[in-house]
């Protein structure tokens, strides 16, 4: 980001905040080709500015304010394609996008550098490197995720820690503003995707397939309603149209009848008592089913039966096998000795 990295710096310059996981934050200096044309060709040089800052923890996460509080957005080039026909002859400059306001010169060389780590915040003040706030989010766990978002028009630095509290701070005072129990981490697939965006939201994957959003912002709540898609648009049924006597007689389309309104009482009348009617049994289908199934469930009994017999008999065979060995070399060793004591009288034993 574009920051001091030296005390005696007078205006900001582009950087690199390298944070590791001992706590360390190495800031270190990129000199840029000045000119346009050399910056296809010319390296970057990177040197370390001698700059050092410690916390206690890993480091999580970094962010710049300016002078009066606001967050200072990365500078970005525009991307365009080398290779595009629209250009033409045309040669394109790459242009530098700045958003941050403390770039400038008019609006003094004052910012505000958030550090956040696994334990803990500081906010420190740039070039003087004076740590101005400090707060120790936990002792007894560890923050998975910080970010410092957007919020009421605002800036805040929401924390999510292993313990399943959500945790947001405000900047630069490092305030507690919010501190709730959401959700243990029992997951790991939480820890690694869970994170946050402005306006008070969060997202982190509940299963392989499925993105669980929530938010902390009240505002957001009130408004969730009027955000929520639709999957389809209702629209009413229309009334069947009526089908004129010739339509029906040359090439109109087969008509779906009820069977109650071909065959029922109300339109036949009431049947004979001589007729035979169907009467459907106590089982019906379900019947068949729950038969189905029960013979289905013999099959795999006797199946499972069968198995455990084939497996008894194999070890049978083995053990029987292991029998006539046992058998076979007591048969040899017995036969050894016989001869080596044939010859011999019985005081000589």
């Amino acid at each position: 980001m574009e920051s001091f990295a030296r005390k005696n710096d007078s205006a900001v310059s582009s950087c690199l905040w390298v944070g590791t996981g001992l706590g360390m934050v190495i800031i270190l200096s990129l000199n840029l080709p000045a000119s346009d044309d050399l910056r296809q060709s010319e390296p970057v040089m990177v040197s370390p500015s001698g700059t050092v800052l410690t916390l206690k923890g890993a480091v999580l996460t970094f962010a710049c304010l300016d002078c009066m509080g606001t967050l200072t957005h990365r500078p970005y080039e525009v991307w365009r394609d080398p290779h595009s026909a629209d250009d033409g002859d045309k040669t394109r400059k790459r242009k530098l996008v700045m958003h941050s306001p403390s770039s400038s010169q008019d609006m003094g060389d004052h910012q505000f550098a958030v550090i956040c780590s696994e334990k803990q915040a500081k906010v420190f003040s740039l070039p003087s490197q004076t740590c101005l706030y400090v707060h120790n989010i936990t002792e007894t766990s560890f923050l998975l995720r910080a970010d410092v978002v957007t919020l009421c028009n605002s800036v805040c630095l929401a924390c999510f820690c292993a313990n399943g509290h959500i945790m947001t701070l405000s900047l630069p005072s490092l305030r507690p503003l919010l501190d709730i129990n959401y959700l243990p981490v029992t997951d790991m697939r939480i820890a690694r995707t869970f994170c946050f965006t402005n306006e008070g939201q969060a997202l982190y994957l509940s299963s392989p397939t499925e993105i669980q959003r929530l938010t902390y912002s009240q505002e957001m709540c009130d408004n969730l309603q009027d955000m929520l898609g639709d999957l389809f648009t209702p629209v009413e049924t229309p009334e069947a149209q009526n089908r004129g006597f010739l339509k029906g007689l040359f090439g109109g389309s087969g008509q779906a009848f009820d069977r109650e309104e071909l065959f029922g009482e109300a339109t036949a009348g009431k049947a004979s008592r001589s007729l035979a009617q169907h009467i459907p049994g106590s089982g019906g289908i379900e019947g068949v089913r729950g038969a189905a199934g029960g013979v289905i469930g013999d099959l795999t009994r006797a199946r499972i039966a069968l198995d455990e017999r084939g497996q008894k008999l194999g070890e049978l065979d083995e053990r029987t096998a292991s029998m006539m060995a046992s058998a076979e070399a007591f048969s040899k060793h017995a036969h050894e000795v016989m001869l080596k004591y044939k010859d011999k009288k019985w005081y000589q034993f």
